[in-house]
């Protein structure tokens, strides 16, 4: 039985929380970057402390500065179940997107196909799609137009004997909802077809089993999971072989940097394993007991993902209520994360999200690079919707403090 979350002893990991220009707010615009918990903060002042040099040297600061990128690739992998050489960290998910796509553009060949998603973040749709500019055939998964969902059975005739990449989200920016990434990667292998996943809305709900999905590149960033402002790569080895160094030619013998062109931030790598610290702690605290990295794995997503559900389906439940608002995305909390796009009425998500904002309230309000999912739904891009975003540190005050600021609000 995997235990309740010890709300206090989570919340003493993310200085936000006692930081007084914050006092009274309650944050619910954790899609767009969550805060950054203490022991990444740590190690990156630690590192520009003790080991601001060039890292992998003859010294003994700049040895340790390499020992720590290192040990940052490997405590990362172990909790997203793959090797620690299969992990690239670059400067963001939309910059490694496009490094991806530079790679894959000497691999294809006029007439060879591509399938990408209308549900994506633009991160994952718009380089992938440029791509016909050199004669590559783009197919487009469509949403539903009403629930916004992406049908397998629509992906079907997408697939001919000339797709040779599949690009989706695991779960949309907007909607929330989950997508059966696991099913999907495995019909694209059976094709023949690599798969890029952007796990960048999923992720912060916890670190997801890259192997268990069978994904052959997965993306998300580490602004979003509690650590420094970087993007997570996950490429498997078999694909990176086959797409080979987007670096310098004579860092061929270095895969870290073969899909970082322009190199890596030494300190916030070596700050990124702050993460698997935090997510550690978390694991000791609540299971008590040592465990594999795949089980204090699965049991923390198991741990974040039960104090997320039931303050989901309470404010569910309010938007199902209210006559102002409209979700977009499934209205089950069990096939969704907790980031929930609104629709509300009259006024407009902008004033709704100022309004808020007088009430200790934030929200997020736009497009959020989904304009072309929003298109399909009919949501004027230009309007876009209100976001309410929130992970596991958010508490049942929180909670409480959002419902009465929308009831006043709306």
């Amino acid at each position: 039985m995997t235990p309740t979350l010890d709300m206090q002893f989570v919340r003493q990991f993310f200085p936000a929380f006692r930081e007084p220009s914050l006092s009274g707010q309650a944050f619910f615009d954790n899609a767009g970057g969550s805060y950054a918990c203490q022991q990444v903060i740590d190690r990156l002042q630690t590192y520009y402390y003790q080991t601001k040099v060039q890292p992998y040297g003859f010294h003994p600061a700049s040895i340790t500065a390499g020992q720590l990128m290192d040990s940052s690739h490997q405590r990362l992998a172990e909790y997203l179940n793959v090797d620690a050489d299969e992990v690239h960290l670059g400067p963001s998910t939309s910059q490694n997107t496009y490094v991806l796509a530079q790679a894959f553009a000497r691999q294809l060949r006029a007439g060879d196909e591509i399938i990408v998603t209308n549900q994506d973040h633009e991160a994952n749709s718009g380089v992938w799609r440029r791509l016909a500019d050199q004669g590559v055939i783009v197919r487009e998964w469509q949403v539903d137009p009403d629930s916004g969902a992406l049908d397998m059975a629509a992906l079907e005739p997408l697939l001919t004997d000339r797709t040779r990449l599949l690009t989706l989200p695991h779960c949309s920016n907007i909607l929330g909802q989950i997508n059966p990434v696991a099913t999907i990667c495995a019909r694209a292998r059976q094709a023949g077809v690599t798969t890029v996943v952007d796990g960048v809305s999923y992720a912060g709900h916890g670190l997801p089993d890259v192997a268990a999905l069978g994904a052959d590149i997965y993306l998300f960033s580490l602004y979003k999971t509690f650590g420094p402002h970087l993007g997570a790569m996950v490429i498997r080895r078999a694909t990176a072989q086959a797409l080979g160094n987007q670096a310098h030619y004579f860092n061929g013998d270095y895969i870290h940097k073969w899909f970082v062109p322009a190199g890596p931030d030494h300190a916030q790598v070596a700050a990124s394993q702050g993460i698997a610290d935090y997510l550690d702690q978390l694991h000791a605290h609540h299971f008590g007991t040592a465990a594999q990295p795949a089980q204090r794995a699965a049991d923390v997503r198991q741990l974040l993902k039960g104090a997320e559900q039931p303050l989901l389906s309470q404010l569910l439940d309010f938007i199902r209520q209210h006559p102002r608002l409209r979700l977009l995305g499934p209205q089950d909390s069990n096939e969704r994360v907790s980031t929930l796009s609104l629709l509300t009425g009259e006024r407009s998500p902008q004033q709704v999200a100022h309004a808020l904002a007088e009430h200790g309230i934030m929200a997020g309000a736009g497009h959020f690079y989904a304009v072309r999912l929003l298109e399909a739904m009919g949501v004027p891009a230009q309007q876009g919707v209100l976001r309410l975003s929130f992970v596991h540190y958010t508490d049942q005050q929180d909670m409480d403090q959002l419902l009465q600021a929308l009831d006043r609000v709306l």
